[in-house]
């Protein structure tokens, strides 16, 4: 494992939520036609060179940019704060750290205000702003609402070779843990946290990094992600589904995941819960149990824990991937059928033998 990393001295931001991210695409039309298209975000502006979209019930100015690009990648994981004054407590954070920094007064992402970009500890990029434009909030436009709306974005999800050094830096940030996945060791091999009252703004996923897994939008009903697998199938893109539908142990989430034409990783994402309160109980998963990942649904696909985006540095540069060293989630829990547990031998369901149990689920009997 790495060296912990620091608490500075100075205060956090105060960070409201996970707001936008700055996504580089290598063929913009081709990435219009996935993202507007075939998932209805709503165009707030765009030229030549990038679009700017948002969800159906966002204010501001844009929850993702695509910006066209010679490499596919992520150039901004970025976060809304609670004042203005919250960008200048960012930059000093930062700072005294050590991390690279960049401040640009009139923003980094057309439509938002004072900025401040980081390379932060873990070698993602964030970007922190308070101003921002506002615009049109499509709640009750009913005429716009199609079969499967995107109303909200809900998180971001990065892949880190040292989970639990990541969770103590976030910690410190002001994010609180709402669910994790651990060994009988107590070694954490994801963490989901929040500053909004879901159950992640972003979660840490162990694997060689820093990369981006995937970004989430949530949806109303769960009728609103099967209407977008449909929509799939009736395009012949269908290859295109990477996992699901099916609903999450963690976050008890339904979701489906789809790649867009660069490989980027989208989760659709519906039916978490309420985690507000302070003494908001933290739910602990065994990484051997895998329901944690499906509470039921097919296996998780390896692709899903070994493909993720490259990130870059504030010079626009792929981040450098550092391999995880420690045994990755993967190599615990995903045996040679693709299955852990989800019933221990022995807990057969009623008239049913023990061993036919264990051979079902993957277990040795």
């Amino acid at each position: 494992m790495s060296e912990t990393i620091p608490t500075p001295s100075v205060p956090a931001p105060d960070i409201v939520r996970c707001a936008a991210m700055d996504l580089v695409v290598t063929d913009l039309e081709a990435s219009r036609t996935f993202y507007v298209d075939l998932l209805g975000l709503h165009v707030t502006e765009e030229d030549d060179e990038a679009i700017y979209l948002r969800s159906f019930e966002e204010f501001i100015h844009h929850n993702i940019v695509l910006r066209k690009g010679p490499v596919a990648a992520v150039a901004a994981f970025a976060y809304r704060v609670r004042t203005p004054e919250d960008v200048d407590a960012a930059e000093a954070y930062y700072r005294e750290l050590g991390c690279r920094t960049e401040r640009r007064k009139d923003g980094f992402q057309k439509g938002f205000g004072d900025s401040v970009r980081v390379e932060d500890p873990l070698g993602f990029p964030y970007e922190f702003f308070y101003a921002t434009e506002h615009v049109e909030r499509l709640t009750q436009r009913y005429d716009l609402y199609s079969a499967g709306e995107l109303v909200r974005l809900d998180h971001f999800n990065q892949v880190t070779p040292d989970v639990p050094r990541g969770r103590a830096y976030l910690e410190d940030l002001g994010f609180r843990v709402s669910e994790d996945i651990q060994d009988d060791q107590g070694v954490t091999y994801a963490a989901w946290m929040h500053r909004k009252q879901t159950v992640h703004d972003t979660a840490l996923t162990g694997g060689d990094g820093p990369r981006m897994h995937h970004i989430a939008f949530s949806t109303h009903e769960k009728h609103n992600i099967i209407q977008i697998c449909d929509k799939m199938g009736a395009l012949r893109i269908s290859d295109r589904i990477e996992r699901g539908p099916g609903r999450h142990g963690v976050s008890n989430a339904f979701y489906l995941y789809i790649l867009d034409p660069d490989g980027h990783r989208v989760e659709i994402y519906t039916q978490d819960y309420y985690t507000g309160d302070p003494d908001n109980p933290t739910v602990t998963w065994d990484v051997h149990d895998n329901q944690r990942r499906d509470w039921w649904g097919n296996p998780v696909v390896p692709s899903w824990y070994t493909e993720a985006s490259l990130v870059l540095d504030l010079d626009g540069n792929p981040q450098p991937i550092v391999e995880r060293t420690d045994s990755s989630e993967m190599a615990v829990t995903v045996g040679a059928d693709g299955f852990s547990y989800t019933r221990a031998p022995g807990d057969a369901i009623k008239g049913e033998p023990a061993e036919e149990v264990g051979f079902k689920m993957g277990n040795q009997v």
